[in-house]
């Protein structure tokens, strides 16, 4: 299989933006073959739905911007739906946890969780922000519309908190995840 169908894979797997540093590591491919592949799947991709986003650092799939007007609808549709077990169970993972990452959360589920972070984002129910030791990774939170919809002012005031903070703390620090 060719670098790029390769880096193809990764991204549409972590589904998120990934640095160049981290794909050459993760590919143990020199800097010019990825640099070449990325632009190989950028070409290949031109007629396609996807496209490649790039960044003088990072690389990310995404979709053609003619599409959005479907992709407007398919939110407004998302949206208008009530929340799904698996939504509600990252959400609850996201407010009971300190700032999980997605690795976190998937350990937590025992399931890829991107997808519906992605829906809960869209949403404004969770925001994403860069991990503070490791600018490579992303942290979860919830929403200050959330706390507002739930009635309180901070998560320690949901029921229950410590206890099932330290449980799932407890879980995640006994089996570290990296991302």
């Amino acid at each position: 299989m060719t670098l790029d169908a390769k880096i193809e894979a990764y991204l549409f797997y972590k589904a998120e933006p990934i640095s160049r540093i981290e794909l050459a590591k993760f590919f143990n491919a020199p800097v010019n073959d990825l640099n070449e592949a990325i632009t190989t799947l950028e070409n290949r991709l031109e007629s396609s739905g996807l496209s490649l986003v790039v960044s003088e650092n990072d690389v990310s799939l995404g979709t053609k911007a003619e599409l959005g007007p479907i992709f407007e609808e398919l939110r407004r549709e998302e949206l208008s739906k009530e929340l799904s077990k698996a939504s509600l169970e990252t959400l609850s993972t996201i407010l009971y946890s300190d700032s999980p990452s997605r690795a976190d959360i998937d350990y937590i589920r025992g399931v890829n969780s991107s997808f519906i972070l992605r829906n809960l984002l869209i949403r404004g129910l969770v925001e994403k922000k860069t991990h503070s030791t490791d600018s490579r990774r992303y942290v979860y939170s919830p929403s200050m519309n959330l706390l507002a919809y739930l009635g309180v002012t901070k998560r320690e005031d949901l029921p229950r908190f410590e206890e099932i903070k330290n449980t799932l703390m407890n879980k995640i620090e006994s089996e570290p995840v990296t991302n």
